[in-house]
């Protein structure tokens, strides 16, 4: 191949994966490749069951201003052999409305022995765990824990990502001691750059200044 042509070709490949995603966003691993990477909705590990509208790739994007803190969050973790591991952060709004769909199937049940054992379904709106909304489509909203960087494994923090239970509030005391210091650990580094949590989830946090905080966007994960 020629030379000039094969640099074209490079040139439009960039660009058109630069592209794929507004100005005002990156791709997380990206802007922070150390940062380890869990889509659940990406694969039928999630409490749906079944892979999510809208996530092409096992891909995280986030709002430019709410990846800045992260960068120096997983240099505070670093420091103590510790790194972020990320589950969701941009959510399309057709991934939401799935959500809501699946909500209202109330004979569509094939994960509920894991994510919502002790919650009935009809339910799930009424206890704030599934709405028609939902911050992690304004592009500054990221659900995500902890990970020692020793082991590759995630630190105990008393429930799994995603289980739809009182255990899973952030200040649950039907959790042990040291499981409590985990969550405490994350939110308190979270809080110091600009997070806040979502009391009912502990790994649920939004950039407290939030670049488009009435903007609900719907291009996919690719």
């Amino acid at each position: 191949m020629n030379k000039y042509i094969g640099f074209l070709i490079l040139i439009w490949f960039t660009n058109s994966f630069s592209q794929s995603i507004p100005n005002g966003f990156v791709y997380i691993h990206e802007t922070i490749p150390s940062i380890k990477l869990e889509i659940r909705y990406y694969s039928v590990n999630n409490f749906t069951g079944k892979k999510v509208d809208g996530y092409l790739k096992p891909l995280t994007i986030i709002s430019k201003e709410a990846s800045l803190p992260l960068i120096e969050i997983q240099k505070e973790l670093n420091k103590q052999n510790l790194g972020l591991k990320i589950f969701d952060a941009y959510r399309p709004q057709k991934a939401v409305n799935y959500f809501v769909k699946w909500a209202r199937d109330w004979n569509d049940t094939i994960a509920k022995s894991f994510y919502y054992p002790n919650i009935k379904k009809r339910f799930l709106f009424k206890e704030g765990y599934i709405a028609s909304k939902s911050g992690h489509s304004r592009g500054s909203t990221l659900d995500l824990t902890i990970v020692n960087l020793k082991t590759g494994k995630e630190i105990d923090m008393g429930s799994p990502y995603d289980l739809f239970d009182p255990i899973s509030s952030t200040y649950s005391t039907k959790i042990t001691v040291k499981q409590q210091h985990n969550r405490l650990l994350l939110k308190n580094i979270m809080n110091a750059h600009g997070f806040r949590n979502y009391p009912k989830e502990w790994w649920h946090f939004t950039l407290r200044n939030e670049p488009y905080p009435t903007t609900y966007f719907d291009f996919d994960l690719k």
